[in-house]
């Protein structure tokens, strides 16, 4: 069995809420405010960056934007090598999404095979005016045409390396660390 051994920290609690703060205001300035956005978080990471978005949003703009969970196990094109019976989780958006543009949150962009995932799980929700993506860390690799829109952080990495976004509520703490496979 391989082994994880962690390299350094590269974002404690503090620096995640800067970052998560600098992307409300981004996303807020792309869109000219906050009418007709809603928030999706990707499962599992992707959801309590999103609600922090959220509160940051309705800290600055005094608007509490809808906040939606998306479950893309479905949807992966590596089904078959999750096993028998994958668990699903539920999906649960909060309001329609047909005309709004909806902001996809998740932890990190690595080859971009989650994000397509999670593009066909909402077009199959429905039709959106827009779809913008916003992610914590962004380590490169792409396999497909895929880029956020939004980057808290941009993390050269090499394929024997590891990005572990750590959130309360899932992990012990708040924080991304950087690790690699021992051969």
């Amino acid at each position: 069995m391989k082994k994880m051994i962690e390299k350094t920290t590269l974002m404690d609690e503090n620096a995640m809420n800067r970052a998560i703060r600098r992307i409300a205001h981004e996303i807020l300035e792309r869109n000219q405010g906050a009418s007709d956005l809603i928030l999706v978080g990707i499962r599992s990471r992707g959801v309590p960056l999103a609600e922090k978005l959220q509160r940051y949003i309705e800290e600055i703009e005094n608007i509490k934007l809808p906040l939606g969970i998306l479950d893309i196990t479905l949807y992966r094109d590596d089904l078959s090598t999750l096993g028998a019976s994958p668990i699903v989780k539920p999906s649960s958006i909060p309001e329609d999404i047909n005309g709004k543009t909806v902001i996809l949150v998740d932890d990190v962009l690595f080859t971009g095979r989650t994000i397509r995932a999670a593009l066909d799980a909402i077009m199959d929700i429905g039709r959106p005016k827009a779809i913008e993506l916003a992610v914590l860390i962004d380590r490169g690799h792409r396999e497909l045409p895929i880029r956020a829109d939004f980057v808290g952080k941009n993390v050269p990495t090499s394929k024997k390396e590891v990005i572990s976004v750590q959130v309360v509520g899932i992990d012990a703490k708040n924080a991304v660390v950087l690790k690699e496979i021992e051969e």
